[in-house]
């Protein structure tokens, strides 16, 4: 009897233990919430333990909000379940004629874009190597006997429909870079570099002195101006395919180069370009203008492709690679690509919107997605709307399936890499926290796996809205979510 009472009691205690480990949890976040600076924002929080699928402290975890770039998470996630780690974009070249015995090609050159956002990418090419994978097609070329191009190059990106960029997104963001849209045809991660020259008096405009890569019929109207302090506060405006840019606000006086970075518009021609360039100095001729599939209103397809000789594919890197950098180094237009290349092998659909539908049927086979709205794959549409607890299932099945250790590994983790190597630095949560980070202008989230001082693990997501504090403050408040989360 006296053993039994003596199980009963230790039992009794360790239970205690646990719900006063839960109840920490749960004193934080609603300590949190209680904060003179949230009493008027929107807040969502689910912490589970990934054992059993316990709720260990909660707040509003069913409300959804827009997350910014938290969202990441469910483009990774997808990609690596539905076409793998070790998938690779193809992109493709063809012709649609013959090649003579002199080396003519009597006919035109066909770039067949398969969604590869690395081709030419700072994130898989060292500075200055951005050009080399067009320069070893231009051998590929010649080892097949071509000298001489007598039709057009034409660039086809169809694979991904032609909206530009996902439906939502704000004007404001279009034309910069990190508004730079997924495209069939993607290349120098559909950026272009904008120099300027500032002159030392505030108020004096700006000389717009270079353009990087160069781009064809571009039109850019500056308005920025000099002005005293640091830091970038200029804006580019400008919508896909539109070749008109509006670049207004601010520089620091006195630069001699300033660099600003915007989004490419019409990635598809900007390739053909680049390729005619590379062809023609490696002294490959060519007669006709350059050409695209959409210019061209040309509804290409497999059946299109199968009367073309395919001369080469070009095979580019590996998903797996592809989500480690979105999710270390929150890459909107790589987040992009994996929706729609998701959509594109399911159903050859590669636009945003059917990529999307993929995803969300996907995991509704899963877990409950009712209320849960994607708009699109990086999270910069302010229209997503996401719940704290759609995070943790999310998080639990990735967890408990065969990409689980593989998604982990793609996340930054707190005080030593990517997008959270700041966040919980040199305290309780520093390298205990794998997560996601989101921001954008009155949003802040996290969302990711947390491996206990205690050995439990768990998954959590914190989402806020409309702050009224600033986002350092905001940021030392969430810590000590985090951390007390660490210490369990």
């Amino acid at each position: 009897m006296k053993i039994l009472s003596s199980f009963l009691l230790i039992g009794f205690l360790i239970g205690n233990f646990v719900n006063a480990q839960q109840n920490q949890v749960q004193t934080a976040i609603d300590q949190f919430a209680a904060s003179t600076h949230l009493k008027n924002a929107s807040i969502g929080f689910h912490v589970i333990d990934l054992s059993n699928g316990a709720t260990v402290a909660s707040y509003n975890e069913e409300t959804v909000l827009p997350t910014a770039s938290t969202a990441k998470l469910f483009s990774t996630a997808t990609a690596l379940e539905i076409l793998g780690e070790d998938y690779r974009p193809t992109t493709r070249i063809y012709a649609d004629g013959n090649i003579d015995s002199a080396g003519v090609l009597h006919g035109n050159l066909w770039i067949r874009g398969g969604g590869d956002p690395s081709l030419g990418s700072k994130y898989f090419c060292s500075a200055g190597h951005e050009r080399d994978f067009l320069f070893a097609w231009a051998d590929s070329l010649k080892e097949k006997g071509i000298q001489k191009i007598e039709g057009s190059i034409i660039a086809d990106a169809s694979e991904f429909g032609y909206n530009g960029a996902p439906d939502g997104w704000n004007w404001v963001d279009m034309g910069n870079y990190y508004g730079a849209g997924p495209s069939g045809l993607t290349i120098f991660d559909n950026l272009v570099q904008y120099t300027f020259k500032v002159p030392s008096r505030v108020g004096s405009s700006s000389k717009l002195t270079s353009l990087t890569p160069s781009v064809p019929n571009l039109e850019v109207h500056n308005y920025v101006k000099a002005a005293s302090g640091g830091g970038d506060n200029s804006y580019i405006y400008g919508a896909p395919y539109s070749m008109d840019r509006f670049v207004t606000g601010t520089l620091p006086a006195g630069s001699s180069a300033f660099v600003v970075k915007g989004s490419l518009p019409d990635p598809e021609h900007q390739f053909a370009y680049e390729l005619e360039k590379v062809l023609k100095e490696k002294g490959i001729q060519i007669d006709g203008s350059l050409n695209t599939a959409r210019s061209m209103e040309l509804n290409s397809g497999n059946s299109f492709y199968a009367k073309h000789t395919l001369l080469f594919s070009h095979f580019g890197a590996r998903i797996g690679d592809i989500v480690d950098k979105t999710n270390e180094r929150s890459i909107n237009l790589f987040a992009e690509h994996l929706v729609n290349l998701v959509g594109y092998h399911k159903t050859g659909d590669g636009s945003t919107e059917n990529g999307l539908r993929v995803l969300e049927n996907y995991w509704s086979k899963k877990w409950s997605t009712s209320g849960m709205h994607i708009n699109d794959g990086s999270g910069l549409s302010r229209s997503n709307a996401i719940s704290a607890s759609n995070f943790t299932d999310l998080l639990k099945a990735m967890h408990s399936g065969k990409n689980g250790v593989r998604f982990k590994e793609s996340l930054p983790v707190a005080g030593v890499s990517g997008t959270m190597r700041y966040i919980c630095r040199n305290q309780s949560g520093h390298g205990k926290i794998a997560a996601k980070s989101g921001s954008m202008t009155r949003v802040r989230s996290y969302a990711g796996y947390v491996d206990a001082s205690s050995g439990k693990k768990y998954a959590f997501a914190l989402i806020v809205n409309n702050q009224t504090c600033s986002n350092s403050a905001l940021i030392d408040k969430m810590e000590v979510v985090f951390n007390t989360i660490a210490r369990n």
